[in-house]
């Protein structure tokens, strides 16, 4: 490893250092993982976190709010700690130098946008896997890693490499498109991690409205995601980029290219554009040659399907065999909540659709699936406010028309915790939407009354939809208790 000392660090991250200047033995990590020589990162400490890091031998703490007496406890102890104005600095920074000492060789792949990061993530890691290559995500069903709030992926890149002991070939890093603390956007957060991954491969799925409160226009939106193509540009060593074309701000965003990265794009054929990857009714094509057929295809949805040509897209720029993307994607088993069948009779689909765009792709995917009525049962977002839950059921209501349905929506008060709590003012709204789209709906408090109620109205031939982020996400294991293990597929 390059030697780092607390002083250099702190010059990196426009820190400003209290106590010694010392050397930095060990990786940037959490205040709970840290070992002796370790760097921990945290976005506040009080004194209690300071005497825990001098007790466990720490080179130096990095925070942005100390809290209580933590400054004057370090000055009396002479324990290295640097201040630094942005807490995001310093995981970019704690990202790149990870990077460097444990894969400066692999190959990197960044993917971000509104919808479809982690499946498109995943898919990727499974092509790579299959191509023989050491692979690291950062992905996980619940997404919760894909960004610089702290230092997750430089703690897991470095636990990876020991875990494997093997060389990091490759590794696909899903970054979150928007990103804030407190209600406070995070800016340029899709830039910083970009950058800091410097990647060969730029995958960017789509652009809609979600973190509002963080960012209140899709022009707020554009700016942060385009920041991750900025900071490919900034390099510009052969590098590419995967564009989904079907997205209309990301086919304006491809006018701002130039020559380079190089683009690689997906997306539907017309008059004016012939993406490099299609998808017919027969299957997914490569240019004008059949490259996997739809029978063959885990999945058939429309944003499985646009996920994947952005997986293959990925593949295709990194120079993957074809018979290894090909049997990447055949083999690809999906992260939990995206669009997952839980059972058959009556059919069980279960998707992490959080906001619109989502939600009109999902209903749709699966109204093409129901043989009966599609009953629809649809969590509330809790605690994210009244704007993003007008927009979500606005986007249901505009899936309904001439669909054979029955909708029930809950506040999931008995599972969420109290980051996710349903308030008053967010039921309301969107009651208020389905009245006024003349929506009939039965409404109940807690997810398990909602499950017992939908499964004893739906008949066999019928399809149950379970759609809505973390007030959805305890649905399967309480299933799993109602119907019992045997029922599953």
């Amino acid at each position: 490893m390059k030697e780092l000392t607390t002083s250099s660090l702190a010059n990196q991250i426009n820190g400003k250092l209290t106590g010694p200047d010392v050397t930095i033995q060990g990786i940037f990590t959490f205040l709970n993982h840290a070992k002796p020589g370790d760097v921990v990162i945290r976005h506040w400490v009080d004194e209690k976190g300071v005497e825990i890091a001098r007790n466990r031998g720490v080179s130096c703490v990095v925070t942005q709010n100390p809290k209580g007496n933590a400054v004057k406890l370090a000055e009396e102890l002479d324990f290295p700690m640097i201040i630094t104005p942005k807490i995001e600095l310093a995981n970019a920074f704690a990202l790149k130098w990870a990077i460097n000492n444990f894969a400066p060789r692999s190959l990197r792949i960044v993917v971000t946008g509104t919808n479809g990061k982690s499946t498109t993530t995943h898919m990727i890691q499974n092509i790579l896997n299959q191509a023989g290559y050491n692979c690291y995500t950062n992905t996980d069903s619940k997404s919760e890693f894909n960004t610089l709030i702290d230092p997750v992926v430089s703690d897991q890149i470095a636990r990876f490499k020991a875990k494997t002991r093997n060389p990091i070939d490759a590794m696909v890093v899903e970054v979150s498109e928007v990103q804030g603390w407190m209600d406070k956007l995070m800016k340029n957060h899709a830039y910083l991690m970009t950058d800091a991954v410097q990647p060969d491969v730029l995958v960017l799925t789509n652009i809609s409205m979600d973190h509002i409160g963080l960012v209140n226009s899709i022009e707020e939106t554009y700016t942060e995601v385009y920041g991750a193509l900025a900071a490919v540009k900034k390099s510009c060593e052969n590098n590419y980029v995967v564009l989904n074309y079907d997205d209309p701000l990301l086919r304006e965003m491809a006018g701002k290219i130039g020559t380079c990265p190089n683009i690689i794009s997906h997306g539907s054929l017309d008059r004016d554009f012939k993406p490099d990857l299609t998808v017919k009714s027969d299957g997914i094509y490569l240019e004008e040659e059949l490259f996997l057929k739809m029978e063959d295809l885990p999945f058939k949805s429309e944003h499985f399907l646009q996920n994947t040509m952005a997986a293959i897209g990925a593949g295709l720029a990194l120079k993957i065999d074809y018979n290894a993307i090909k049997d990447g994607v055949l083999s690809y088993s999906p992260l939990n909540r995206r669009f997952s069948i839980l059972y058959t009779e009556p059919l069980i689909i279960d998707d992490f659709a959080h906001n619109p765009d989502g939600i009109i792709a999902t209903i749709k995917s699966a109204s093409k699936m129901s043989e009966g009525t599609l009953h629809i049962l649809f969590a509330v977002r809790g605690s994210r406010g009244e704007v993003i839950n007008r927009l979500n059921t606005e986007a249901l209501a505009s899936t309904l028309t001439d669909l054979d349905y029955s909708m029930v929506i809950t506040s999931s008060s008995d599972v969420v915790d109290h980051l996710n709590t349903v308030h008053t003012s967010e039921i309301e709204v969107v009651r208020d939407v389905m009245a006024e789209h003349n929506l009939k709906h039965t409404f109940k408090e807690e997810l398990e009354d909602a499950l017992n109620y939908t499964l004893n109205t739906a008949k066999k031939e019928d399809t149950i939809l379970l759609i809505g982020a973390q007030g959805m996400d305890p649905a399967k294991d309480i299933l799993n208790r109602i119907r019992g293990p045997e029922a599953q597929l």
